[in-house]
């Protein structure tokens, strides 16, 4: 029960990360920042599991998080760069910070299978919300091609992440 409803709270508030943007016009630098942002949150999550979680399979999920996120936001870097372009810091991309500081925090406090379901449960939430915030805010709103290609690349990594956790979410119960 604890889990699902801090898996609840992890999305509200990112949803309402989300949320804060659709009232204004995202330029590409903001958004650029968001999804790398959103990639940092998900490594540092990941590298918490790395040295905390004690299952064997929440283990491999969170290597493999880390190594795909790394990836992509190297693309990323890649491309900001290619395009002399300055990612620009916002208020989502800070809301997304803060958020996900108090969620290492609270599942730092964890050991064990309790740390093992919550990690997870937070991932399976955590991809949903960017998953959505990639499809609704973030691809629509990009103007560069590139820069929305690299975004439509990471939302089909990002769903097959989903599917992931949510395969070891269920083999967790």
């Amino acid at each position: 029960m604890f889990v699902r409803l801090s898996a609840v709270i992890a999305v509200m508030g990112l949803l309402s990360s989300f949320a804060l943007t659709e009232d204004a016009k995202l330029t590409d630098p903001q958004i650029a920042h968001i999804a790398y942002t959103a990639g940092v949150i998900d490594i540092a999550a990941a590298k918490q599991a790395l040295s905390q979680a004690s299952n064997k399979e929440v283990r491999a999920f969170a290597e493999d998080m880390v190594l795909d996120h790394e990836a992509v936001n190297k693309l990323a870097l890649d491309l900001v760069k290619k395009l002399k372009v300055t990612p620009e810091d916002n208020d989502t991309s800070k809301t997304l910070s803060n958020n996900a500081a108090d969620k290492l925090a609270e599942l730092g406090k964890l050991k064990g299978a309790e740390f093992d379901k919550a990690y997870v449960a937070n991932e399976v939430a955590y991809h949903k919300a960017v998953d959505s915030a990639l499809e609704t805010t973030l691809i629509p709103n990009a103007t560069n091609a590139e820069l929305k290609s690299l975004l439509q690349t990471g939302l089909k990594i990002f769903q097959g992440h989903e599917q992931h956790a949510e395969h070891v979410a269920a083999s967790l119960k």
